[in-house]
């Protein structure tokens, strides 16, 4: 009899129709049933794994009703002894403000004495006896802005894992290799008891950051030319990626969007009773992307009502061509393009990379960029190689693609694209440490509040050292710095002002955002053990931040 390996994840859920996600030890019937109702599909196969992705629909709008997981008719979830309520599904109330929880950066280890003395209180995990414990105020979804896999960091867990099936002196070593190695990663992430279920009862969209892949995934043309010079490199990426749309974006589509992806296809169009295996065209399809970013796109959309958040990958769809440099390729930016729009109450924009980081560290990143593109054989070397060691990659050091964007939310925030929402937020992660900047001066008035909220790690602090050095970097390296840039002409400078409001501060946290009509209230908040009760972590407020 089939077993449940991971899941159920609860993914998109709208005003009607969910999506929820197990994998399972044998191929089987998956089915989810809701009162009367219930959804059944058979399970596909990937490197000797299954999977089902059941899609539910007919749902009640403004609904919240429990849910149970067979396989094969036989009641796999919930567990019979678990601590935890019935899962359920909420689904999308057109007419009540929004409210999620964000963040990203977390290590997958034990949650006892040892693992949170290393790796800190998980967050997560803390919001999910939160919501045990507390039934009435939870939040609609959690957004997973990066780096829920550490691929090239890997815990003990892991190591042995790797030791057992080919030992760690092989290359990569401690690092995963392909997609076996990779399904391994997920199952540590997401079987916490406690974790598992917040996944089972509150949707979740995902995007990845360089960590699910290898640190500074995509830096540069010369970064990938290493790479793809590296015998394992290859088992690598196509293990990420394909690894990838199976246990994390599928899940982020709508339906009608998912009923055009060319992998769901073919996994919709199966009719056999045999168990269909994609292990071939998974691996087809992350080549190719690899290979050619502009044939899939990663990035996408959730509506929420008065609300609409755009997340955009800002990996995978570089353009890293030294002439043509960019964070998003031509075919990427233009679909950014199409959905920075007016006419919602508020404009959220996801990227795991934080748009505007401290002025100082952004000045600092595009000094590096001018260096190393100068087309100068010494200088452009240097400047790549200090832009690897001290990851000055994000979205400063792709000033076209900064300044492109940049134009796109100002004709939002003027009213040019619709009518101009109240905020237009940025949300993002990576940088191991929380922060708000807000724009405080544009080259034209504009009638929305423009804000940058990061929200890292969810667990994985920076060693004590690394925050004093960042924090204060981030402080006064501000006006030296632009002191700097603007005695060098060729350093590209932005044509706006803005300001770090709040932080930074370096807890595990995740953050919720709460949309009060035309205001937004931001609370950062981590997990707190008290002695040895690892079993229940309190949620401590960090930081509150209204903006209205």
């Amino acid at each position: 009899m089939a077993e449940l390996v991971l899941g159920p994840l609860l993914r998109y859920v709208g005003e009607t129709r969910a999506t929820i996600f197990v994998e399972t030890d044998a191929f089987t019937a998956v089915t989810v049933r809701v009162g009367e109702h219930n959804w059944t599909a058979p399970t596909f196969a990937a490197h000797g794994h299954h999977y089902a992705i059941v899609i539910v629909d007919g749902l009640q709008p403004a609904s919240v009703q429990e849910y149970t997981v067979d396989l094969d008719d036989r009641r796999v979830w919930p567990e019979a002894d678990s601590e935890f309520p019935p899962s359920r599904i909420a689904t999308l109330d057109p007419d009540k403000d929004a409210s999620f929880l964000f963040g990203s950066c977390r290590t997958s280890v034990s949650h006892d004495k040892q693992g949170n003395d290393l790796h800190g209180v998980d967050a997560l995990r803390a919001y999910a006896y939160e919501m045990a414990r507390n039934p009435d105020h939870w939040p609609d979804f959690v957004l997973f802005l990066g780096d829920q896999l550490y691929a090239d960091e890997t815990s003990a867990a892991m190591r042995d894992f790797i030791e057992r099936r080919r030992g760690l002196d092989e290359p990569p070593g401690e690092e995963v290799k392909d997609f076996v190695e990779y399904a391994e990663l997920y199952r540590l992430a997401w079987t916490d008891p406690a974790n598992r279920w917040l996944l089972s009862t509150l949707s979740s969209a995902m995007i990845f950051d360089d960590h699910d892949v290898r640190d500074d995934w995509n830096t540069s043309a010369s970064w990938h030319e290493e790479m793809n010079a590296t015998p394992w490199w290859h088992d690598r990426i196509v293990g990420a990626l394909g690894s990838y749309w199976i246990y994390q974006h599928a899940g982020n589509l709508d339906h009608d969007t998912l009923a055009q992806d060319q992998i769901w296809k073919i996994i919709a169009a199966h009719q056999d009773s045999t168990e269909l295996d994609l292990t071939t065209v998974i691996d087809r399809f992350a080549e190719q992307v690899d290979d050619d970013p502009t044939t899939y796109r990663f990035s996408f959309v959730r509506e929420l009502g008065g609300t609409r958040l755009v997340v955009i990958d800002s990996r995978a769809a570089r353009d890293l061509r030294p002439d043509h440099r960019a964070m998003l390729d031509a075919d990427e930016l233009a679909w950014v393009d199409e959905q920075l729009r007016g006419d919602t109450e508020h404009l959220f924009i996801g990227t795991s990379l934080p748009f505007l980081l401290p002025t100082g560290i952004h000045d600092l990143e595009s000094l590096n960029e001018t260096m190393a593109q100068s087309g100068k054989r010494i200088t452009g070397a240097l400047g790549e190689k200090i832009r690897q060691a001290v990851d000055l990659e994000h979205w400063a050091a792709f000033e076209k693609s900064f300044r492109d964007v940049s134009r796109m939310v100002f004709e939002v925030a003027r009213g040019e694209r619709g009518r101009a929402p109240a905020t237009i937020t940025f949300l993002s992660g990576d940088v191991h440490n929380s922060y708000v900047n807000e724009v405080t001066a544009t080259p034209m008035p504009v009638e929305s509040r423009i804000v940058q909220a990061v929200c890292s790690p969810i667990r994985n602090p920076l060693p004590r050292h690394v925050r004093m050095l960042q924090g204060t970097l981030s402080g006064w390296m501000g006006a030296p710095m632009r002191s700097l840039v603007n005695r060098m002409p060729k350093v590209k400078k932005p044509d706006f002002d803005w300001a770090t409001t709040h932080g930074p501060w370096f807890d595990n946290n995740l953050a919720r955002v709460e949309v009060l009509g035309s205001r937004l209230l931001l609370t950062w908040a981590r997990g707190d053990v008290q002695g040895d009760n690892y079993d229940d972590p309190k949620l401590v407020r960090v930081e509150t931040v209204l903006i209205d």
